[in-house]
């Protein structure tokens, strides 16, 4: 026998006219079992563009990334980089509900998009109960604004910029005053929520939404890092691992916070 030459299983032999043996079926996982580590990470990626989630229990701090134009009620074309508020909600309440996470980074580079989307989604943000810190790279534009400053503590990167201008509407426009109104109304919501939840004054904040000149087609301001700081917009110039040394610092004063309760 050829020492180098591989064994092969004997098969048993077949009776005249017996059709061959058929392939061997994949298994069907029985229902209610979990599904294949690799399976379920590709099925993550398909949905939230991620690998983790909030129920994983190896990391006390789920990443929220919120990347490209934020879509709303209509669905925008295949093309576009898009983060989908109805995939951004669940997963913050995941968040808010598991007690193995506690605390949230929320990671920004986006062109903005639909406003009552990202209202929405900052005013979840806003509302946890959990430490959140919030990070601008490349680019926290238009309704970005208020997703990063909804956060406890906020950071934005040197490089990056954030454009803030007036609310539009996009499609048709009845040209009655009850439209202008609307659309003031909508506009005070974002003006209240970012003044409420930043160090900038509404005065301050309205003469950059309708300052003229500096944006080519629109009017508004194209703030850069140590600008938005410098207005009150930002509480810090920085990067990653300055976003998660204060998130862990305020992870470890809400613990001795709860330890205290618990002693008392």
């Amino acid at each position: 026998m050829d020492p180098q030459k591989p064994v092969m299983p004997e098969q048993a032999p077949m009776a005249p006219g017996q059709p061959p043996a058929a392939p061997a079926q994949p298994e069907i996982m029985p229902e209610g079992m979990p599904m294949p580590p690799r399976k379920a990470v590709t099925e993550m990626i398909q949905q939230f563009g991620q690998t983790n989630v909030p129920t994983m229990s190896e990391n006390n701090i789920f990443c929220l990334p919120i990347i490209g134009q934020i879509e709303g009620h209509l669905q925008l074309p295949p093309q576009n980089k898009t983060t989908k508020y109805e995939h951004i909600i669940p997963q913050l309440v995941a968040a808010e509900q598991n007690q193995n996470i506690e605390g949230v980074l929320i990671i920004l580079n986006t062109v903005g998009g639909d406003v009552e989307a990202g209202l929405a989604i900052a005013e979840m943000i806003a509302s946890l109960s959990k430490p959140s810190v919030a990070l601008v790279l490349g680019g926290g534009h238009s309704i970005g604004v208020p997703i990063a400053v909804s956060a406890d503590y906020s950071f934005i990167a040197e490089t990056a910029t954030m454009t803030i201008h007036p609310v539009r509407l996009t499609g048709l426009v009845i040209g009655v005053a009850e439209s202008f109104e609307y659309l003031e109304k909508m506009q005070d919501r974002v003006v209240k929520f970012v003044t409420q939840h930043s160090k900038i004054s509404e005065p301050d904040f309205r003469q950059l939404m309708l300052k003229v000149g500096e944006l080519t087609r629109d009017v508004g301001t194209n703030v850069v890092g140590t600008k938005a700081v410098e207005y009150g917009l930002i509480d810090e110039v920085g990067g990653l691992g300055q976003a998660l040394r204060e998130l862990n610092k305020r992870i470890e004063t809400n613990r001795s916070k709860d330890t205290e309760q618990v002693v008392q």
